[in-house]
């Protein structure tokens, strides 16, 4: 790999790189995030290059136009699609085909029929209300995105540094370092009102000068990637599929702050994103972007992997320092504040993935640019893992100040199985719920704020009619509960009372008083916890006892959970009229709880009867059901 000394050899391989890619007569991208290679894409990519090496002069065709190979197709491992329902994803360009649900079986026919001889092959196209979409652009899940910050993903080689570069990747940094001081790189963010896409949407800029005003010069900057959320992926997608993009934002704040040591935090569950890091900085410190006088510019980066080892807490930036130092992960008291002693006591810019990746755009483009992006107090755009009962899941990027009606129904397709919209989660453990009356209302900081709930890492988890409210409160406070630190007592303590009151609740043995001395215990917890994650740590049930305190009554009062999800508060019935009186289902019950005659319709005695649902399982007249 050629050494990148100074900025004409950048540009020339920036000019070489892109002109292979434009040359390059076919591009087979296969996705290579976790997903798709859960669901086989490593087995597919060996599969096409070994077809495309067994036939090195096949004629490419696309259209009219037919090319001769001759090593000119490319097959490339790619970050995440996003499209993650679909899965396993192939791109084949520069048609901009988009093949879902690839099979290794159907390699052969991709080859020998798309690329040989440019026919379509119609049942790998993604189709929705009838309609079937053979470009990747025109299918509604992408249409409706502006995709930023996931622009490469997907669309470049992950693990090959001159693609990056060929995007244009390490030009904001050529800008910064030979036409702007550190204060201009500083006021450009402060200016562009950037805010932390990790959580609370902390302005960028503000953090970033406080570090840069301290008397200490030897000062960090560290890359939050420990993406705890369930359900959230979207900093592990960055770090997949464009992990240059996250690095040169880390170096654009050291040298705006004039650090010259970096860590970036990322979770052990993570290894692909792990792998994918090291590949990218090793990639970077052989041609000379990182490590010593980058570019002839006298600006000095190193670039260290911390590996986490899951706990939800250390998301919270003191807990994060202290666990790269070597020591437990718990939060400590603040002020001081990371930007005045974060990691080895020394001044810390602290961001995550996602807002690092932010960094390089507005550098090149501008503040301005970046505030045509969505509202005033919220510009730019945010990724969010879209799951739960909605026909598309996976990654999304909308700009700031999208609706939540636009993410359900447009991107995500409307909720599965042609079902009804009751609520979502968003912020993951630490947000809250929105309801229909919600669907409208701006996806920002500011206007979630007001509403009880918060972006967060940006988890989107959709439910509807079939879901138990009080049993998701149950999940979350579970989750919380199990990752509290422990150091203070109101998460401590506060949080195992609350989920022993929930337990009590969806087992069928709630008081009406347990809502008040839930709605008491959120209150002490949010206003006295340590820290952030304590903080909020009640929002689940705070947001679900507003909006659905009738379901709480229902399971306390009637002994009855509508959605039948709640095991303990079910009770199953038998109809006299459809028992055939076989007794097949008093031998399957293992506590001896249904009896009757045999060709006589059978009884079962709720009392006895422990829910396990084998009666219903072993009917075969459908007989036995849960009652509403």
């Amino acid at each position: 790999m050629e050494r990148i000394t100074s900025i004409e050899v950048l540009d020339r391989i920036r000019e070489v790189s892109k002109k292979q890619i434009e040359d390059s007569k076919c591009r087979i991208l296969i996705c290579a995030g976790t997903g798709c290679l859960a669901s086989g894409s490593g087995e597919i990519y060996k599969k096409m290059c070994e077809l495309v090496k067994d036939h090195p002069n096949v004629e490419v065709k696309f259209g009219a136009e037919i090319a001769h190979g001759d090593g000119e197709i490319g097959v490339k491992k790619s970050g995440c699609h996003g499209f993650c329902e679909m899965g396993p994803l192939m791109r084949i360009e520069p048609q901009g085909i988009l093949y879902t649900k690839v099979q290794l079986e159907d390699c052969e026919a991709i080859f020998h029929r798309t690329i040989e001889k440019g026919d379509i092959i119609r049942h790998l196209l993604y189709k929705q209300n009838g309609l079937e979409y053979q470009e990747q652009e025109e299918i509604p899940f992408y249409k409706k995105q502006t995709r930023l910050v996931l622009k490469n993903c997907g669309h470049i080689d992950a693990e090959n540094i001159n693609e990056y570069i060929a995007t244009g990747g390490y030009s904001a940094l050529e800008k910064a370092l030979f036409h702007m001081t550190p204060e201009e790189v500083v006021n450009e963010i402060t200016e562009s009102n950037l805010r932390g896409r990790g959580g609370g949407g902390f302005p960028t800029g503000y953090k970033w000068s406080q570090v840069a005003r301290q008397e200490e010069k030897i000062r960090y900057v560290v890359c939050n990637g420990d993406e705890g959320d369930p359900g959230a992926f979207m900093d592990r997608s960055v770090m997949e599929g464009d992990p240059h993009k996250m690095i040169e934002g880390m170096m654009l704040a050291a040298y705006a702050v004039g650090a010259q040591e970096g860590y970036i935090y990322v979770r052990a569950e993570y290894p692909l994103a792990i792998n994918r890091l090291k590949i990218a900085i090793a990639q970077a410190e052989e041609c000379g972007l990182l490590g010593e006088n980058i570019l002839g510019s006298g600006f000095s980066f190193q670039l260290h992997i911390n590996r986490g080892a899951g706990a939800f807490v250390c998301g919270e930036g003191s807990a994060l320092t202290a666990s790269i130092e070597g020591n437990r992960g718990m939060p400590r008291v603040k002020p001081p504040r990371t930007v005045e002693q974060g990691l080895f006591e020394k001044p810390t810019v602290l961001n995550n993935v996602e807002t690092f990746a932010n960094v390089s755009m507005i550098i090149q483009n501008g503040a301005d640019w970046y505030k045509t992006i969505g509202p005033e107090n919220s510009p730019g755009t945010k990724a969010f893992a879209l799951t739960g009962s909605v026909m598309n899941t996976g990654l999304i990027e909308v700009p700031m100040g999208t609706t939540l009606r636009e993410v359900i129904f447009d991107i995500g397709g409307g909720i599965k199985n042609g079902g009804e919209f009751k609520a979502v989660q968003i912020g993951g453990p630490s947000g809250g719920c929105l309801i229909t009356p919600h669907l409208d209302i701006s996806l920002d900081f500011d206007s979630l704020k007001k509403m009880g709930a918060m972006i967060g890492s940006g988890g989107l988890v959709v439910m509807d009619k079939t879901t138990c409210m009080v049993e998701v409160a149950r999940f979350f406070m579970n989750f919380t509960q199990n990752e509290s630190c422990g150091k203070c007592v109101p998460c401590r303590e506060g949080t195992k009372r609350m989920l022993e009151i929930l337990e009590r609740i969806v087992a069928g043995k709630g008081k009406m008083e347990d809502l008040d001395l839930l709605e008491e215990l959120a209150s002490t917890i949010t206003e006295t916890a340590l820290c952030g994650l304590g903080k909020s740590a009640a929002l689940p049930v705070i947001s679900t006892l507003k909006l659905f305190r009738d379901e709480y009554i229902e399971h306390i009062v009637d002994k009855k959970c509508a959605s039948r999800t709640c095991t303990a508060l079910r009770r199953y019935i038998i109809s006299p009229e459809l028992c055939k009186g076989c007794s097949k289902c008093a031998r399957n019950c293992p506590v001896g709880a249904i009896s009757g005659k045999v060709k006589e319709p059978f009884t079962i005695d709720t009392e006895k009867c422990i829910k396990c649902g084998a009666c219903e399982s072993a009917c075969a007249f459908h007989a036995i059901h849960v009652e509403a």
